[in-house]
């Protein structure tokens, strides 16, 4: 498959993939979210192209920014997408505090590298990772 043709369906499963994570944010319950989250791949895939998570996470970004998803819709399908290819990653859950309130952020990382939700370095944000689910 050409490598136009692979960007090309992977920005086709992630917009499903954000729709229906936007759904389930909305009509399922938190404790059942996370529970999914957790679960491992069925088939880990051991020999997984070491590049393909960082195309999800672009293809998770682009389709994400142009339905105005927040990050925990993202973080969810970037983990599905990643989970159906036998790539086991990690959710995490933080907050940072601004000024005199708490922030909330979600991200997928795998190994330390942080695939979906990376914070903007510009802002100086640091979150502090409070949950995490998978791997």
């Amino acid at each position: 498959m050409k490598p136009r043709t692979f960007r090309r369906k992977l920005a086709v499963e992630a917009f499903v993939a954000v729709v229906v994570a936007r759904l389930a944010v909305r009509f399922v319950s938190t404790r059942r979210l996370l529970a999914w989250a957790a679960k491992t791949p069925a088939r880990p895939w051991r020999f997984a192209d070491p590049v393909l998570p960082a195309l999800v996470g672009v293809a998770v970004d682009r389709v994400g920014a142009k339905l105005d998803a927040v990050c925990l819709p993202r973080a969810l399908a970037a983990q599905a997408m990643l989970r159906r290819r036998g790539i086991a990653s990690r959710l995490c859950l933080g907050v940072a505090r601004e000024d005199r309130s708490l922030s909330a952020h979600a991200w997928v990382e795998i190994g330390g590298q942080v695939i979906v939700g990376d914070v903007d370095p510009a802002s100086g944000q640091g979150y502090t990772s409070i949950a995490q689910f998978g791997l």
